[in-house]
């Protein structure tokens, strides 16, 4: 039986670290499908518009040949419609947010995978601005 594989992210200055979440991602199963989070989403968790808009961070997305479908995340609540829609079997996520989906454990499986070491958006944002 196929699996599917449910994950969800900003994907902003698209980096290795990137990569690497959502190659351990589509390992899991045979269908990877991607919830890119909306403009408006990440302002509303980071205070901050994304580098490079939704629009861009999708075709990024959708160009990796691991990954099966793409859709942009609107709302974190609603992560379970998002899951029980695509009807995913396996939700994976980067370690950084280890327990907080859980709550999911009754629909599918939870993954969190350790994020590549010294390496995130925020970092290499605050380095652009520094040099």
């Amino acid at each position: 039986m196929s699996k599917r594989v449910i994950t969800f992210g900003t994907f902003d200055i698209f980096h290795v670290g990137h990569i690497n979440i959502l190659e351990r991602c589509a390992s899991l199963g045979d269908t990877l499908i991607v919830g890119v989070s909306s403009d408006d989403l990440n302002f509303s968790k980071k205070d901050r518009y994304p580098v490079y808009d939704q629009e861009s961070r999708i075709k990024i997305v959708q160009s990796l040949k691991f990954v099966d479908e793409v859709f942009v995340e609107h709302s974190l609540e609603k992560k379970r419609e998002y899951i029980e829609f695509f009807k995913a079997d396996i939700l994976a996520m980067g370690d950084d947010w280890e327990g907080k989906f859980d709550e999911f454990k009754d629909i599918c499986e939870v993954i969190y995978f350790p994020r590549t070491p010294s390496i995130s958006t925020t970092e290499i944002i605050e380095i652009t601005k520094n040099i």
